[in-house]
């Protein structure tokens, strides 16, 4: 079987792409590796998306999840380990199988950055944590530190407030980058922050046991004891196995799209945080919308196009 598009990951941008595409009539297959809803499941809250005072990233993710078996969109929970699309029938490679397609959409999202020091690696899942939502039952009544100044970095030191007896956000400039609102929330829940301060290390023998700091201002070294280190300090787009099948990714990675979400190789488009820009649900979402009535447009021919 060839199907009409293949759509590389089940975040807000995937979703909305198949949902557009099946609704026009294309056969679809959409490939996610983790689980529906891409970041977005490790939101305590998202309050920014039209339609929603405040609804959590899980349940955000559930509502996603209902729409496409509504539709009876195929879903295929496996990972993409190679990319053929330079033919007119492009090939798509599963750890389990191959599938072939007239055309693809991209939206396989981002990745989280690291701060490349070391007990870094050596402690992740022994104190070492990219995901509040995830990890922080394990810290109940411990002290954490949160390493960051921006929306996500903040949430996650709002949502660890409520569990861990002591929460340090630590950033490396003089003030964070987070809302305002955001910013007034830490002040409520007694979040301490430290600002112009970097993470030189991360210590411990089975498990986090402190971090060192070095103060950028006058380079003084110091130490705090915490049991737990998340760090969340932005994201690298997902783009590797994009960029060797040769799409356009710009100086950090990003894939280059035009209006319509068409990348440089006909047939293939991409929508979402792998084309950087404004990380958000909302432009996610629009951007999805382009590239499944772009994939139909490229498929269809109608005379409108």
């Amino acid at each position: 079987m060839v199907y009409d598009v293949i759509i590389i990951g089940g975040g807000p941008a995937g979703v909305t792409a198949a949902i557009y595409a099946k609704r026009s009539g294309l056969d679809i297959l959409l490939i996610e590796k983790g689980i529906i809803g891409g970041k977005i499941v490790n939101a305590t809250s998202l309050e920014n998306y039209p339609g929603f005072v405040s609804i959590s990233g899980i349940e955000f993710a559930d509502k996603l999840k209902e729409q496409l078996e509504r539709l009876n969109i195929n879903i295929l929970y496996d990972n993409v380990i190679h990319l053929n699309l330079q033919e007119k029938e492009k090939e798509i490679k599963t750890k389990n199988k191959t599938f072939k397609t007239k055309t693809v959409i991209l939206a396989s999202g981002t990745e989280n950055r690291k701060l490349g020091i070391k007990g870094e690696d050596e402690f992740i899942g022994r104190g070492v944590s990219f995901c509040a939502t995830c990890d922080a039952p394990f810290f109940k009544n411990k002290t954490v530190a949160v390493v960051g100044g921006g929306n996500s970095a903040v949430e996650e030191a709002l949502y660890l407030s409520g569990i861990a007896s002591n929460v340090y956000l630590i950033h490396r400039r003089d003030i964070l980058r987070a809302e305002r609102v955001r910013r007034e929330k830490l002040k409520e829940r007694n979040v301490k922050v430290l600002l112009n301060m970097e993470v030189e290390e991360i210590n411990g023998d089975k498990f986090v046991k402190s971090i060192t700091l070095r103060n950028n201002k006058d380079n003084r070294i110091s130490e705090i004891n915490v049991d737990g280190v998340f760090i969340s300090i932005g994201y690298v787009p997902s783009t590797i196995i994009a960029r060797d099948a040769g799409v356009n990714v710009d100086k950090d990675g990003y894939i280059i799209v035009d209006r319509y979400q068409r990348t440089n190789i006909d047939g293939v488009f991409a929508a979402g945080d792998v084309t950087g820009g404004i990380m958000q649900v909302s432009t996610a979402v629009g951007e999805g919308t382009v590239a499944g009535i772009s994939a139909y447009n490229f498929i269809k021919k109608p005379y409108w196009t």
